[in-house]
């Protein structure tokens, strides 16, 4: 049995676990930085860094935003929802608009042409539509069944409002 104290004890395992997933992050990101250095011509290397930046910030200034957005008028029109619903819709649109945001790119060199057709084959707006349509389909099949569940057990409480009226 150990000296220490359970709260000592379950202090030193976060720090411990801190420090293991530092140390793997570390370790991650110096391949990450082998891997580019060895695999990626320095002339295209300021073009990757143009396409991590714009990554961020399409991150930052729009899906983030929208995704609060969703859920504060989500929280706001809906006092009775279900915690479950809430979850439900803003995963959909996290899901949603992460996917778009990575298909927007082919979807815009398509229509801009490529040297060698093969390069970009699909049409990506028309997969694009159909995937987003099958998540809406899931997500609404979801909520459906989820309702019906949901009276037959009356007694789970709703989510109550995070903002103010």
């Amino acid at each position: 049995m150990s000296a220490l104290p359970a709260p000592e004890r379950l202090d030193r395992r976060i720090r411990v676990a801190r420090t293991v997933l530092v140390l793997v992050g570390l370790l991650v990101i110096a391949f990450g930085a082998w891997v580019l250095l060895t695999s990626v011509r320095p002339h295209r290397i300021g073009g990757l860094l143009v396409w991590l930046l714009a990554a961020v910030v399409l991150h930052d200034a729009v899906l983030s935003p929208f995704v609060l957005a969703v859920g504060a008028s989500l929280r706001r029109a809906g006092r009775a929802l279900r915690a479950w619903v809430l979850v439900v819709v803003q995963a959909t649109v996290v899901l949603g608009s992460v996917l778009a945001l990575v298909v927007v790119p082919e979807i815009v060199a398509k229509s801009e042409g490529t040297k060698n057709p093969t390069v970009l084959p699909f049409d990506y707006t028309a997969r694009l539509l159909v995937v987003e349509g099958v998540l809406v389909a899931v997500v609404v099949a979801a909520l459906v069944v989820g309702a019906v569940t949901a009276r037959r057990r009356p007694h789970e409480p709703a989510v109550a409002a995070t903002t103010s009226p």
